[in-house]
């Protein structure tokens, strides 16, 4: 169950379901992702579910993960912010598609398995730390795109404001089961903005917890 071979029967799925970047596809299949969830629940890192990761937070179904890649790799940047690092999953699909990312978890118990992950992985363009997403990462700022792995009531103002013109920002916007995933494109003349479709993600939480 954690074999290539279920990761290519994992990439036919998501061509089914709309996903048609080939370099999005490409590293959705390169990308191990049972190394990245408790290893009890293996054996169900390849269906199409969100699993537990610990300290009430999850991993992305994979659909959901590929789509916002693809979403985000259509203005194709090189420099990307990611609030909301988790088990790292998300990081590592982006972290072979753009230059640099930059990723931001609040929950200082996730923080250390996921910079083991990327280290087992090889994975040396990524920048990590443990801060508080609603305030972005102003120093690296600005951002070729911004992605966001937890629902905020309203899109961080902070977040807008570290965005590069020609850039992008893809994020889940709502609460409970009220939340939408939406993209917003900063151009020369002002924002653009789209909503893609009804999503369900863990809440964006001000502040930082301690590691335990």
């Amino acid at each position: 169950m954690t074999s290539q071979r279920t990761r290519d029967r994992m990439v036919g799925r998501l061509r089914k379901q709309g996903i048609s970047n080939e370099r999005v596809l490409a590293r959705m299949a390169s990308v191990p992702r049972h190394i990245f969830i408790d290893e009890a629940l293996a054996h169900r890192a390849y269906e199409d579910t969100a699993l537990p990761i610990g300290q009430g937070q999850t991993i992305s179904q994979p659909f959901i993960v590929a789509l916002m890649t693809q979403l985000m790799l259509q203005v194709q940047p090189r420099r990307i912010l990611e609030i909301g690092t988790g088990c790292g999953y998300q990081t590592a699909i982006l972290a072979g598609l753009c230059d640099k990312i930059f990723t931001i978890e609040r929950v200082g118990a996730l923080m250390p398995g996921a910079r083991e992950r990327f280290a087992a992985l090889g994975m040396r363009n990524i920048i990590s730390q443990l801060a508080d997403g609603y305030e972005g990462w102003e120093v690296h700022a600005p951002f070729d795109g911004i992605i966001v792995t937890a629902a905020a009531p309203r899109i961080p103002s902070a977040l807008l404001a570290q965005l590069a013109v020609g850039g992008r920002i893809v994020l889940p916007v709502g609460s409970g089961d009220e939340q939408e995933l939406k993209v917003l494109d900063r151009t020369a003349e002002g924002w653009q903005e789209t909503t893609q479709e009804p999503v369900r993600f863990v809440p964006l939480r001000s502040g930082t917890a301690p590691q335990t």
